[in-house]
């Protein structure tokens, strides 16, 4: 399976702004569940 190849600057530019997005969603969803962890963690003891 190819990718279709953008035709223009601006499908390249909006398709590199979701590929962002998805990844700074998954970088805090990191975050939040590292912070959950510890703080449930720390609960604990």
């Amino acid at each position: 399976m190819s990718k279709r190849q953008p035709k223009t600057a601006e499908e390249l530019k909006n398709e590199r702004k979701g590929q962002n997005y998805a990844v700074l969603f998954l970088i805090f969803s990191l975050v939040l569940l590292f912070y959950l962890i510890t703080v449930i963690r720390i609960g604990l003891n």
